[in-house]
């Protein structure tokens, strides 16, 4: 018997104990994880520079692109290194951080998620009040409250996880520090308190989705009421990617979190982690590139820029 005090270090659940497995693990993540900062920081370039992405819709994608980099590099690099090292180790510091970092992450992108679903609706059901309603000030205040809700949320969690007493060991059934299996260690009733938060957070978590359902069926009406197939078409195309990418991200997420416990184990665990904190953040950018030619076009500057030192806006060759 331990308790929270005497634990120094947490042991990660390794992909796999056989050697070249760990190596074939390692040049995969490394490969996923080299994708999604090249892919993620070329739209964020992209955005930046090209003043005719300078709208709401590419802002919050912009952001989008910010948090996908920082949730990718939250648990992957760990997971990456414990496969190279043939370790399972991770700091008492360390897995408070990066159960900080992944609930912060996770929730920041689901709000703004929520809100470039609002951003949607008022383009394309409120034209004439787009500028009004998503003026510059109201667009930096939403990302801002979207940023500050996840870190409330991510300290809420980080100082009450941590501050439960633990004794059933320090061995979680998971490749990063997952809140679950921390609790999975816990020798009191305290643990109550930490799943409390995570039913009111459920919540409202559940009230942000049915936001984006109902958001989402007054868009599809209203697409469906413009006469010329072009504009359906345009409309269409800012829109199903993000519904994609919602679809991605709480399917995976909420399989996750509410499966039955007489179907969970480590290895069906591990595969629905990776798949709700790798591969969104590692698709997202391919599929928000896929239907839209103005970002398309924009990358392909940048890219042109990287490779011939062109210039983005006036097309000229430096040497």
């Amino acid at each position: 018997m331990s308790n929270s005090s005497s634990i120094t270090e947490f042991l990660l659940l390794a992909f796999t104990d056989t050697r070249e497995l760990q190596l074939l693990h390692f040049w995969l993540f490394l490969g996923i994880y080299l994708a999604a900062l090249l892919a993620n920081g070329l739209i964020i370039t992209a955005i930046a520079c090209d003043h005719r992405l300078h709208t709401p819709m590419y802002f919050f994608l912009l952001n989008l692109s910010l948090l996908d980099l920082g949730s990718i590099s939250t648990a992957v690099p760990k997971a990456m290194a414990n496969s190279l090292w043939d370790s399972r180790a991770i700091s008492y510091l360390g897995c408070a951080a990066q159960l900080f970092l992944v609930v912060f992450f996770i929730s920041a992108e689901y709000c703004l998620l929520t809100i470039m679903a609002y951003d949607r609706y008022v383009a394309i059901c409120k034209p004439l009040h787009y500028g009004t309603l998503l003026g510059s000030r109201a667009c930096v205040h939403m990302a801002a409250a979207a940023w500050g809700t996840g870190l409330l949320y991510a300290v809420l969690h980080t100082i009450n996880t941590f501050s439960i007493p633990l004794c059933h060991g320090n061995a979680l059934d998971q490749f990063f520090c997952e809140i679950p299996h921390i609790l999975k260690l816990s020798c009191s009733y305290d643990y109550l308190r930490e799943v409390g938060l995570v039913v009111v957070g459920c919540f409202l978590f559940l009230g942000c989705f049915v936001f984006i359902v109902v958001s989402y069926v007054q868009i599809f009406r209203a697409v469906l009421r413009i006469p010329s197939e072009q504009g359906r078409h345009k409309a269409f195309s800012t829109c199903l990617p993000h519904l994609a990418v919602v679809s991605l991200f709480l399917s995976t997420a909420m399989v996750t979190y509410l499966k039955p416990p007489s179907i969970s184990s480590p290895p069906l665990d591990l595969v629905l982690a990776v798949l709700y904190s790798v591969v969104p953040p590692a698709v997202n950018p391919l599929i928000y590139s896929m239907r839209n030619q103005e970002l398309k076009e924009a990358i392909k500057k940048v890219i042109s820029w990287m490779i011939f030192n062109t210039d983005i806006f006036s097309g000229t060759v430096h040497k």
